[in-house]
């Protein structure tokens, strides 16, 4: 089973200068595979291998370009890999063109396939061309390590991501019955409503920050472009983006690692956020709310645990089905939180409903036993 284990690093001048330098080259290396392989299929309609490029990279732009010969030649390698997995999934999945990637974005990283090593006693990371680096090791783990990434953050923190194997299978899928599923439906006003009635209030912490972060944005639009004060002024300001990134991780971190723990399934209902947010009433709080990265983290805790994911229809009237009786209402608009149903007379809360409906659902086509 793969983990990734992601630890803050702090080096010295000189080694972030060589850090820097390792930025660059692989920068350079991926815009100019980039390139390659575009003028290939434009002249020949033909794509160029991995190979080829790695042939071409060390026989003639290496020999060229002296400076190249700093950094780590495993990392240059690597971002040939990085290419052709962005092409890869431009054709599989129709993900969006590869980009050229720039030196002026903020966040920079660079891959180390093997060639470093881990003292968890002493808390340092030995990096190869760089050499020993302190780190804060808070987790440790076991098993063979495998690529390693270096990452500068917006606010200038530098991080290491460790992939590790552990040997270990992925656990075989619980048994899942009525009683051990909870359905989910996720909202802005709360962030999730479960099945059974508890309601996980949505902290807004994009909302809480928005006059803060508008006072930084107007120092930042009156410096003058280039100067040190408007770098000054971006970096306070990546500061408090930083924060909502890490307090938002967080707090859906906490609550999925709650949810998957006590239950054997979870239902969701499938979601179409990137048309949501084309609404640009409601574009600021959906993306405030984060559900995409709540799902993923859901998803990915479940294979760990064992747990099974339940999936419905975007299209499932969800909220407007009276979970009682069925009855299917028609009439209901964003705006109404509480219905009764016209033939049973339940009075139902909007999403409590939701949620429960979700549930029914996902479990119609699972021929369970209810316990």
């Amino acid at each position: 089973m793969l983990k990734v284990y992601k630890y803050r690093i702090y080096p010295d001048k000189d080694q972030e200068k060589f850090i820097k330098v390792n930025f660059g080259a692989c920068r350079f290396v991926y815009n100019w595979a980039l390139e390659q392989k575009i003028k290939t299929y434009q002249q020949n309609n033909k794509s160029i291998s991995r190979f080829d490029l790695q042939h071409i990279l060390v026989h003639e732009v290496k020999p060229s370009n002296e400076w190249l010969k700093e950094a780590n030649s495993q990392a240059l390698l690597a971002s040939l890999v990085n290419v052709e997995s962005a092409f890869t999934k431009f054709f599989r999945e129709k993900s969006g063109f590869p980009n050229f990637k720039s030196k002026k974005n903020p966040v920079q990283s660079y891959q180390m396939p093997q060639h470093y090593t881990v003292d968890f006693e002493r808390n340092i990371i030995k990096l190869p061309k760089i050499g020993e680096v302190e780190a804060v090791l808070h987790r440790k783990f076991e098993g063979a390590m495998k690529t390693a990434t270096i990452s500068r953050s917006s606010t200038g923190k530098y991080f290491i991501s460790i992939l590790v194997d552990d040997g270990d299978e992925l656990p075989a899928k619980q048994r899942i019955s009525e009683s051990s599923t909870i359905g989910i439906d996720v909202g802005i006003k709360d962030f999730a409503i479960l099945s059974n009635g508890v309601k996980v209030e949505n902290p807004k912490y994009l909302k809480n920050s928005l006059k803060r972060m508008k006072c930084l944005q107007k120092r930042v639009s009156k410096k003058v472009k280039g100067s040190n004060n408007r770098n000054k002024a971006r970096h306070h300001l990546s500061k408090i983006h930083e924060t909502i990134s890490n307090q938002r991780n967080d707090f859906q971190h906490k609550l999925s690692s709650k949810l998957i723990c006590e239950n054997q399934a979870i239902a969701l209902e499938t979601l179409n956020v990137k048309g949501m947010i084309k609404n640009h009433c409601l574009a600021q709080s959906i993306s405030d709310a984060g559900w995409s990265s709540f799902v993923t983290k859901l998803e990915y805790k479940a294979e760990w645990l064992g747990k099974t994911i339940l999936r419905i229809g975007r299209f499932e009237p969800s909220s407007k089905i009276c979970h009682v009786c069925g009855y299917h209402n028609g009439n209901l608009t964003l705006k109404d939180r509480e219905w009764i149903c016209p033939d049973c007379k339940t009075k139902h809360d909007r999403d409590i409903n939701a949620a429960i409906n979700i549930k029914k659902f996902s479990l119609q086509d699972q021929n369970l036993i209810v316990i």
